[in-house]
């Protein structure tokens, strides 16, 4: 596998630049002859300010990766950090609080309350934290997505793309230290896709977010900076740069 990356904007809280990182991942589901190895040994770094595209063929391990990473499931073995922070010495509550207020989450499913309008779904971790976002990040988030003219408007009176921005907003306004999206395009069509993943690139490039993606779709790895490809539970390779062409080309050869 290609040498990872270390990002150079090292900070004091974000030691060796990485946002993210495993150690030998082992995630098993199941016991005796149906036991399932879902992740088998991963060790991975993800770098502050840098966006990552996890993919490889169905059952090779991305959205158990994902999950693992953000602390929405637990390893079997192994370690998973976020920043400096161990996820598997932490107890329930502690995870909770971490989750809130050092990850976003943009999923397929939008996720938002039917019943608030925009400002109150973008805002509502925090609301229910019992903090307030920086006003002016908020409003840079907003004018960077495009939302302006839709705050008042509830989640039944948004297209798919803009609900996915407004989910989009809700997970950076917090300014947590990485995103985790799964398969984020998958339910949108492909000029709202094609949006949400120039926003999600422009988050990174000009306001230095971290984002940690799972997708099947080539198009959407080519606005990545690194493309990792899993195999039967186990990181195989990896692209930087990445174009569409090569990552379907990539992709042919593992199922091949």
């Amino acid at each position: 596998m290609t040498q990872t990356l270390r990002d150079q904007r090292t900070s004091d809280d974000m030691p060796h630049g990485f946002a993210a990182h495993t150690v030998e991942a082992v995630k098993i589901y199941g016991e005796g002859e149906a036991a399932v190895r879902a992740l088998d040994g991963v060790t991975l770094e993800f770098s502050t300010g840098e966006f990552t595209a996890i993919m490889g063929p169905s059952g090779s391990g991305k959205s158990t990766l994902l999950h693992c990473l953000a602390g929405l499931d637990s390893l079997t073995s192994g370690r998973t950090f976020i920043g400096d922070v161990d996820l598997t010495t932490l107890k329930d509550k502690q995870l909770t609080l971490l989750r809130r207020n050092k990850i976003g989450f943009i999923f397929q499913a939008f996720n938002l309350i039917p019943t608030l309008n925009a400002t109150e779904n973008i805002t509502l971790p925090q609301a229910i934290a019992g903090t307030k976002p920086d006003s002016t990040w908020y409003e840079q988030v907003i004018e960077t997505l495009g939302l302006g003219d839709r705050l008042r408007h509830r989640p039944s009176e948004l297209s798919g793309g803009q609900q996915q921005r407004v989910a989009a907003a809700r997970a950076l306004v917090a300014k947590p230290e990485i995103v985790f999206a799964d398969e984020p395009s998958g339910n949108l069509d492909s000029k709202s896709g094609s949006e949400l993943l120039g926003f999600m690139r422009m988050a990174v490039t000009d306001l230095n977010q971290t984002i940690v993606m799972v997708t099947h779709n080539p198009l959407d790895a080519a606005y990545a900076d690194r493309v990792i490809f899993l195999a039967d539970g186990r990181a195989v390779d990896e692209m930087h740069s990445p174009t569409s062409d090569q990552v379907l080309d990539h992709l042919k050869m593992m199922e091949g």
